[in-house]
């Protein structure tokens, strides 16, 4: 059985962290240089080029994207093959968060309690979530969320009878109410199916799906591509001043669900919808 010490975890996580934070993902970086080529207002091309320069300072560089650099989300995939030694995983994932986080003179934004309101000073606790996969290997993902597009994200448990139709109008009338307060360009991430809970958590890995990237059914996919253009009709345009570019991306992710119920999510990623990934 192969064995993954926390201490090892614990340095990738660290170096993931400085990485998300300073290198936008190469197709979203991709996706603003063509939205660029389509802009026909002269105000929305001038922010767009500034968020393609600002991130090419920040990769050059190696600073952050944006100052708010979010609370640490990490996905763990843990190959049931595998055998975790040292500290307990959640600790040792904690740690590479708060010298990733130290190391790279990141914000510390988080709060211990959400009312009291004192700082953490490390940017800890991340929010953690994990699942058991086939195979010998861990895959680490670490997606720094900033509150600005978090805070418009969205929940609604609709009723089965409202249908595909009742999804589509939430997720505009969501996007709608976001108005310039998420940092647009955005990400869309829906989750549809499940229960609460699971939608929310869809709705948030829906934004690691790489830009451009097709959804694997292809009656959701036109769905997909039917919101980006209802999206995109809104004009609130990048940094909302109008435009063509309110989103450069919707993606959806499904899951069964009870005959009573019909869960959607959309949790909403700014133009720095930032991840990254290592195998170990």
């Amino acid at each position: 059985m192969k064995e993954i010490h926390t201490d090892n975890i614990t340095r990738v996580v660290a170096r993931l962290c400085i990485e998300a934070n300073t290198c936008l993902p190469g197709r979203l970086r991709v996706a603003l240089a063509e939205a660029r080529k389509q802009e026909t207002s002269e105000l929305a091309g001038s922010v767009l080029d500034a968020l393609a320069e600002n991130a090419d300072i920040a990769r050059e560089e190696n600073i952050p994207i944006c100052q708010d650099t979010g609370m640490t989300v990490v996905f763990l995939a843990i190959g049931q093959d595998i055998s975790i030694k040292g500290c307990s995983l959640e600790a040792a994932v904690n740690e590479g968060v708060r010298i990733g986080y130290q190391e790279g003179f990141l914000r510390k934004s988080i709060v211990l309690d959400p009312i009291k309101r004192e700082n953490s000073r490390d940017n800890t606790p991340a929010v953690i979530h994990s699942r058991i996969v086939p195979g010998d290997s861990l895959e680490i993902t670490v997606a720094p969320k900033g509150f600005g597009s978090e805070n418009m994200s969205g929940l609604a448990m609709l009723k089965p009878s409202q249908g595909l139709g009742g999804i589509e109008d939430f997720v505009v009338e969501t996007v709608k109410k976001a108005g310039a307060n998420p940092c647009p360009p955005i990400v869309v991430g829906v989750g549809v199916g499940g229960t609460m809970e699971k939608a929310t958590l869809m709705s948030k890995e829906a934004l690691l799906r790489e830009i451009g990237g097709l959804n694997p059914d292809p009656a959701w996919s036109k769905v997909e591509n039917r919101l980006l253009e209802r999206v995109n009709a809104l004009n609130i345009g990048p940094a909302g001043f109008g435009g063509k570019t309110t989103a450069l991306a919707v993606n959806i992710l499904t899951y069964p669900t009870h005959i009573a119920g019909l869960p959607v999510a959309v949790n909403i990623g700014c133009h720095a919808t930032r991840h990254k990934s290592a195998m170990l």
